[in-house]
């Protein structure tokens, strides 16, 4: 679970929506803590799922700042004077650092992609296959705009078709690579603008500040599946509306079924579809999607 909630709370909270009666314990602490619970009595988790949201957006905007702040302050005060930082400013010793990276890696490339600072689009690296094939992981965090250009979204499709797992999420404030734990990579517009720095970082306080900021972005972002771009540009329809209203509101399969005069298979399918269209594994993260999104 990473949207607010344990495992363990989320399953007590279905539990207690069925009858079921809750001891005191960590899980039913949790759910007084979000308001979902109060004097053993369930809540409609509407206002728990909105104030979840906020935070996370809160949390988004001071990753943003603390990335901008980073990344101006090595590029106009001097990093090349610092020992675990790298200054690259030629453009082939940037691609030449990159495809390095990709194919010593060991275990996994993260990645956040806003596009290049040097054209709109996001590229596919040839390192990426044969890195795929050896074993190593990719996540990358795409910048939500990205995707709402035909080259930019058959870009993305062809890293998901070779083995990338991708998300996105609007505002990604730097471009970032991190190759395993050793290395990272970032990409910034110089200060007075016209240029572009290149950071390569290696182990250090700042290293993992940077592994903190993409692990951030990674949980906050919405999974993009194969071909899955065509069916978010006609949501929130009326009826996902509705249903999501149903949902916060704590209602179960059976009674959203007779509200919306539909069996509790259909309730159960469209419900499937919306989490798989959002990327949430369980009802709760996708009643967090949608809240962000502004579908309530």
């Amino acid at each position: 679970m990473h949207e607010g909630l344990s495992q363990e709370a989320e399953k007590l909270y279905l539990a207690m929506l069925q009858g079921a009666k809750s001891e005191p314990g960590a899980a039913h602490e949790e759910l007084e803590r979000l308001g979902l619970v109060r004097n053993h009595d369930v809540r409609p988790p509407r206002s728990a799922l909105a104030a979840i949201a906020s935070s996370h957006e809160a949390a988004a905007a001071r990753a943003r700042e603390t990335a901008e702040v980073l990344a101006a302050a090595y590029a106009e005060h001097g990093a090349k004077e610092v020992d675990f930082v790298e200054v690259l400013k030629d453009a082939g010793e940037v691609i030449s650092a990159f495809e390095e990276m990709q194919s010593q890696a060991k275990t996994e490339i993260r990645a956040l992609d806003p596009g290049s600072y040097l054209s709109p689009q996001p590229e596919a690296s040839p390192a990426q296959p044969p890195a795929l094939a050896r074993g190593v992981g990719y996540r990358v965090v795409y910048e939500s705009a990205l995707l709402q250009t035909e080259l930019g979204f058959a870009s993305v499709q062809e890293s998901i078709a070779v083995g990338e797992q991708a998300r996105t999420f609007p505002g990604v404030p730097l471009k970032l690579v991190i190759a395993d734990s050793d290395r990272a990579l970032i990409a910034v517009p110089t200060v007075t603008g016209g240029n572009v720095v290149a950071l390569l970082i290696h182990p250090s306080v700042l290293l993992s500040a940077l592994i903190e900021l993409f692990e951030a972005f990674w949980r906050m972002a919405v999974s993009i599946t194969p071909g899955g771009q065509e069916d978010t540009q006609e949501e929130p329809t009326t009826a996902t509306r509705r249903l999501m209203a149903l949902l916060s509101a704590g209602l179960t399969d059976e009674s959203i079924a007779r509200e919306l005069g539909v069996s509790e298979r259909t309730v159960h399918r469209r419900v499937s579809r919306l989490q798989q269209l959002l990327g949430a594994q369980t009802r709760f993260q996708l009643g967090v999607q949608a809240s962000r999104r502004g579908w309530l």
